[in-house]
């Protein structure tokens, strides 16, 4: 976790630049991150499916009990807490990595109706579920430990990033699933379904912003952003300005 944290910090401050801007224009090509296709729910359907078959006793509900209790074992009362943070690094990074110089396939006005877009569907599917499911959590917290959220989220935001820049985001979700484990909040199953729905949301955001770009006359629309950092009276800061 210490070399995959060394790394995103120098990929964030490797571009030292006070002020920057983009000046993007919408995707005016046959864009094929927003077709749906059957095959792209195999995935996600597959991951959701071995997680609702974990929470029955005919399924392997009991090796999701074994697994915890030897990762207990190894992990002692060593637990770490990084997930809380990473859960959201996958989404930051696939709004900002090309104010960096990365090469995005959407506008920045884009990327943000994809990520409102996505947070809500996976607000929706995760949230509702946990509600209907109601199963206690490993360290018997509460019950709402199925699916999980901090891993649906870093998933949304690694399969965000795999449409617009590449697969390395899915290192940084597969490390957050398993602290989830490790540190005692869910079983291997709620990781499974957190995964799943994740990436689901993460289509499903592509797969809406054709008709939010109809809705809002964004067809053919501009965007600029601009952002400065700042000292002042000891304490630092940024100003963002957008134009669309």
């Amino acid at each position: 976790m210490r070399i995959i944290t060394l790394i995103l910090l120098l990929i964030i401050t490797c571009r030292p630049a006070l002020t920057w801007s983009q000046e993007v224009d919408s995707v005016v090509y046959s864009d094929s991150t927003t077709e749906f296709r059957p095959q792209q729910l195999i995935i996600p359907t597959a991951l959701i499916t071995l997680g609702a078959i974990g929470l029955s006793e005919n399924g392997y509900k009991d090796a999701t009990r074994c697994l915890s209790q030897d990762i207990a074992e190894m992990r002692g009362d060593n637990y770490c807490h990084i997930d809380d943070y990473f859960q959201y690094l996958p989404a930051v990074a696939y709004l900002g990595l090309d104010f960096i110089g990365a090469k995005a396939r959407h506008s920045f006005t884009d990327r943000l109706l994809v990520t409102a877009t996505s947070a809500v569907a996976l607000g929706a599917m995760v949230y509702g579920t946990k509600q209907l499911v109601y199963s206690p959590r490993p360290d018997g917290s509460d019950n709402n430990s199925f699916p999980s959220g901090h891993t649906a989220k870093a998933f949304m935001g690694a399969e965000l990033v795999r449409a617009e820049y590449g697969i390395g985001a899915y290192a940084v979700a597969c490390g957050v699933g398993f602290m989830r484990v490790w540190n005692n909040r869910h079983w291997a199953n709620d990781v499974l379904a957190g995964a799943g729905i994740g990436i689901l949301s993460a289509r499903i955001g592509y797969w809406m912003l054709p008709m939010w770009k109809k809705l809002f006359h964004l067809e053919n629309s501009r965007t600029v952003v601009a952002i400065t950092p700042y000292y002042n009276n000891n304490t630092f800061g940024a100003s963002m300005a957008m134009v669309f």
